[in-house]
């Protein structure tokens, strides 16, 4: 067991793990000072969802001390896009399965979770990688988990606060970004889209745009996630549209680059 419960023993230390099928990463936090003390990221290559996870994540935890160190609390971050948003007047816990049918291939297999956004009215549905938890109980005991969009979601309806302007922010991913279109604190549409070149990228944000009657000429575009201005993806979309920006992060206030803050936009603020 590596989490403190008792007061004596408090080290006032949090541990957020971020997974997905391409590695993780991982950040600590002072929890006393809210904030972040390391960031780190570490790459496996694009492996199966059915890879041997204690060969893939160990010689991570061998190189890592911090992974295996004292924290009062451990939250591990799923990264995937099988997840869904249902407003809570049209959840049942009892049928998350048919919630994700509708975008994603399920089995009576899969497990499925929740994540409540109480202040949204509206619970995130998605399939944990439950492998990885297995793995992650044996190393830790207990910890808590959420998926990666609920926190991305909820932090960008804080953000959007007093913003009457319909905007659309595009979180990008290694293999596959999501879309999320706000007005004043209200989720207006949620998506996440796979793609391979930079003319898929621009295609689905155009597509959404048209249903969404965004003209390009007007709304406002904000990038975030593993993104550069100097890249294909940015480049493209600055032809398309007019106003396309990365993501402010200046608000964030810690010693990691702009770049890191926006690629880990979801870790940081876990």
């Amino acid at each position: 067991m590596f989490q403190n419960t008792s007061v004596v023993d408090k080290r006032y230390k949090k541990l957020a793990i971020q997974v997905s099928l391409n590695g993780l990463s991982f950040a600590t936090f002072d929890t006393l000072l809210n904030k972040p003390l390391t960031l780190q990221k570490i790459e496996m290559g694009n492996v199966s969802i059915t890879s041997k996870i204690e060969d893939l994540f160990a010689n991570a935890f061998q190189k890592y001390p911090e992974l295996k160190a004292g924290y009062d609390e451990i939250i591990i971050i799923h990264s995937n896009n099988l997840s869904t948003f249902v407003p809570t007047a049209l959840f049942d816990e009892e049928y998350l399965g048919s919630y994700l049918q509708f975008n994603t291939k399920v089995f009576e297999t899969d497990f499925f979770a929740f994540d409540e956004l109480p202040n949204y009215e509206m619970n995130n549905v998605y399939i944990p990688y439950v492998n990885m938890n297995n793995y992650f109980i044996d190393q830790y005991g207990t910890f808590d988990y959420k998926h990666a969009n609920s926190i991305l979601v909820q932090k960008l309806l804080e953000v959007s606060k007093n913003n009457e302007d319909r905007k659309m922010f595009v979180h990008v991913c290694d293999t596959h970004f999501e879309i999320v279109v706000i007005q004043n604190q209200k989720l207006q549409l949620y998506n996440s889209f796979d793609y391979k070149t930079a003319e898929d990228f621009i295609y689905y944000i155009l597509f959404t745009a048209e249903q969404l009657h965004l003209n390009p000429e007007t709304f406002k575009l904000e990038l975030l996630g593993k993104i550069l201005e100097s890249d294909s993806l940015y480049n493209i979309a600055y032809n398309y549209i007019r106003n396309v920006s990365l993501f402010d992060v200046s608000y964030m206030q810690q010693t990691f680059s702009e770049a890191e803050k926006r690629e880990h936009f979801v870790l940081l603020h876990s």
